[in-house]
């Protein structure tokens, strides 16, 4: 790791804390993320040349401070303030006085927003990304992701939100926004359109702020879910593609190649909420990415116990992709023709997702009905937005030919 990439992980860490403290002392989001965006970029320039001060959070926050100083001075209504509130010594003792990471998510998660700005300002306020990487991380043009910031921390102060947990009665309900937020990101970065199959720059922030979360909230069964999910599904990363970009399905990788210390971690960590805490739906995908993970070849895969746990997940949280993955299962269990039974029963819940005639394909293929697997694997790529899923379901519509 060079030096740059060092200073960029340490700046995306401190984010968080420094903008909480210096929210706290100031008061108006707005105004003082823009300056804490402001500190990080001039220590992104200055610290690869110069190293890193022996109190990093505190040349942050003074350097933040600063800014708000200049920014006042120049508002009339404001110039009689006492500067040395605003650059008083930090010291340690009050950055570590208060945890503000998840003050943060769920500020930046304000009901108020739209699910896209809630995205953008997360990856900015608590991933401490610049609007110009997260414009090249989510694929849309930085004056788009600027505009969606702006008005996200413009309807903030609208709606008169204060920089606190929210209130009991509302705490549920927020983080459970917070999580689909996170889950949101990481997806962006594994299941995406475009040239590249994996972004990691989404998976790799989305899996750092949901492990930052569950060390503040380790007995939450659903916040320990979503970080066992992340973790075991991008294990299997490194073998998802080949050097030049093809997709590899799961049941063709690699399984040497996958991350096996994330596997053990995602297990533990699922292991222990499911037997800890209320089950929810995270808790159930990640206990099937384990089992999945947990087979050393594709055959050794528990697809009963797959089955059960898609049933289980399809009561909780029913939705489009959890019938079609279920129904996958059904044909590995029950077998293809009681499936594709399944699929045209449900296909009207479906909303013509291209995935419906992917799934199709497979299993009239596994049916060995292979000319009317080509013609669905035909649709499927022709509607796909995913060039390597597109290219991947080419191959098999050529493959399945005859």
């Amino acid at each position: 790791m060079n030096v740059t990439t060092e200073v960029e992980d340490l700046l995306r860490s401190l984010a968080p804390q420094v903008l909480g403290v210096v929210v706290r002392r100031n008061g108006g989001f707005d105004t003082c993320e823009d300056a804490v965006q402001e500190a990080l970029l001039a220590a992104a320039q200055q610290w690869p040349a110069d190293g890193v001060p022996a109190n990093p959070t505190g040349w942050l926050i003074t350097v933040a401070q600063r800014r708000l100083t200049e920014v006042w001075r120049s508002e009339a209504a404001r110039r009689r303030r006492e500067e040395a509130v605003f650059t008083a010594e930090v010291d340690d003792a009050e950055v570590l006085a208060e945890d503000d990471t998840l003050t943060l998510l769920t500020l930046c998660c304000h009901p108020s927003l739209t699910r896209v700005s809630q995205v953008a300002l997360t990856l900015r306020a608590v991933g401490g990304l610049t609007t110009a990487e997260i414009a090249r991380a989510l694929l849309v043009p930085e004056s788009t992701v600027g505009q969606r910031i702006s008005r996200a921390k413009a309807k903030i102060k609208a709606a008169g939100a204060r920089f606190a947990p929210p209130p009991a009665d509302e705490r549920d309900a927020r983080l459970a926004a917070v999580l689909a937020v996170l889950y949101l990101i990481f997806n962006e970065g594994h299941t995406t359109s475009g040239q590249a199959l994996n972004r990691v720059e989404l998976t790799s922030e989305a899996i750092r702020l949901t492990r930052q979360l569950h060390r503040r909230m380790p007995a939450e069964g659903e916040v320990a879910g979503l970080l066992a999910l992340m973790l075991l599904t991008d294990a299997r990363r490194p073998a998802r593609t080949l050097s030049d970009g093809t997709l590899v399905p799961l049941a063709e990788q690699d399984r040497s190649r996958w991350d096996r210390a994330a596997i053990a971690e995602g297990t533990a960590l699922i292991t222990e909420a499911l037997a800890t805490a209320v089950i929810g739906p995270y808790q159930l995908q990640a206990a099937i990415a384990a089992v999945h993970d947990e087979a050393l070849k594709p055959e050794d895969t528990d697809w009963t116990q797959i089955l059960g746990l898609y049933e289980l997940l399809n009561a909780a949280a029913p939705g489009p992709m959890v019938t079609l993955n279920r129904i996958v299962a059904v044909a590995m269990v029950r077998g293809p023709e009681t499936a594709l039974a399944e699929l045209s029963e449900a296909e009207p819940s479906l909303a013509g997702h291209y995935r419906v005639d992917a799934v199709r394909a497979h299993l009239l293929e596994l049916a060995g009905d292979h000319e009317a697997a080509r013609v669905h694997y035909e649709s499927a790529a022709r509607r796909t937005l995913s060039l390597p899923e597109q290219q991947y379901l080419t191959r098999k519509s050529v493959g399945s030919h005859g």
